[in-house]
Formats: C-alpha cells, structure tokens, sequence
C-alpha cells in the first residue's frame, strides 16, 4: 500500500468525501435550475451527482456499504442544501449560467478523484487501476449529470481538458506515495494539480484535437 490509511486519518477523509459531494450537489441543483426543472428534478440532478462517481468507485472496488449509507448524514446534507439553494435562487432572482456550474466542478473533480485514488491504493489495487479509479470517480457523477438533463456530458463534448486532469491529478499522488510523502500533502497535492488544471483550462481556453475521420 502506497500510502497508509492513517497518514490521511479517517476524519479528514470524511471531509474531503463531504467537500466533494457538497461541491457536485451545487453544480447538480445549478445544472438542474438552469434547466428549469421542477424541485424534484433538480433535487434527482443534484443527488446523482453528488453519490454518482462515490457510488461507482464502491461498486468496483466491492466496498459495502455504499458511503452515503455509511455517513448518512451526507444524505441529509445534500437535501438541506438543494432545499436552501433553491430558496435563494428563488428569492434573488440569480441567473444561472454554464460558466456558474464550472467552478464547483471543477472543485468536485478534484475531491473526487484525490478519494478514489486513496481508496484504491488503501484496496491494494495496482497504481494505474488507482489512477483510473480516481478519474471514475472524478468524473461519473458529471456524466450522470448532462444525460439526464439531456446534454451530452461534458467530459465528452467539451474539447477543453476534463477527464485528462483527473488523470494527471491521480499520477500526483500516487508519485508523492512513492516517494514517501506524508498522505496529506499527496491529497492537497491532488486535488489543487486536478482542479488547477481544469480551471486554467477554461480560463485560458485550452482544447484538446477534435477526432477528425
């Protein structure tokens, strides 16, 4: 094991699990309101983002239960926030914009896949299985977003790095485990090189090729 589960401690990584699922519900709800769904359907948007990815990564690593089963106050959470976020979307009038969802994306992606890398490693799982398995977790809760408001998800159509950040953010730390580096710097590491990247890459435009036949 690349890094010891103790290194981090289980608080911490409790909360980087709740910043992460925080962030993806608001950019859910945010997805959810600028498609004008009903309260329901942006509660459903925000909910399959926020557990999407954290689900997947347990599914494949045969964890049980599922992390919100086992915090669920995470659930409770998530439904306080949709219920307060739609109240102030509400009463101010607050237009939302896709450039409005970036940012707690971008933040999420970056939460996300520092866990799925760490919970991988901790599973004895090989370094590139952790990496993807970061990247999984990154990004699928995204996915789950834009198909179901009926949008091709982002991590496929937008030509500007998404998936390719996790990637590069995973490889962070697992090189910082590999050179013994205290777990939760590896973590800050992660999570500021993937979401840093993502965020430089909307600001400065950067695309990858397009696929031409």
């Amino acid at each position: 094991m690349l890094v010891d589960i103790q290194s981090w401690g289980e608080t911490l990584r409790l909360l980087v699990e709740l910043a992460g699922t925080a962030a993806f519900a608001v950019s859910g709800l945010l997805e959810g309101a600028r498609k004008k769904l009903d309260a329901v359907g942006v509660c459903v948007v925000a909910f399959l983002t926020a557990f999407g990815g954290g689900t997947l990564r347990d599914l494949l690593l045969d964890r049980r239960p599922f992390f919100w089963v086992e915090h669920v106050e995470l659930l409770w959470g998530v439904m306080a926030l949709c219920v307060l976020a739609m109240l102030f979307l509400r009463q101010h009038h607050f237009e939302v914009t896709e450039k409005a969802i970036q940012w707690p994306d971008a933040l999420g992606l970056g939460l996300f896949t520092a866990t799925g890398v760490h919970l991988a490693l901790d599973a004895q799982m090989p370094m590139l299985v952790a990496v993807l398995m970061g990247l999984t977790t990154g990004v699928f809760g995204g996915v789950l977003r834009d198909m179901v408001c009926n949008e091709v998800p982002t991590a496929f159509r937008d030509h500007r790095p998404y998936a390719v950040c996790a990637f590069a953010g995973g490889w962070v730390y697992v090189g910082l485990g590999l050179l013994d580096t205290p777990g939760w710097l590896a973590l800050v590491a992660c999570v500021t090189v993937t979401a840093g990247l993502r965020l430089m890459a909307l600001w400065r435009n950067w695309a990858l090729p397009a696929w031409r036949v």
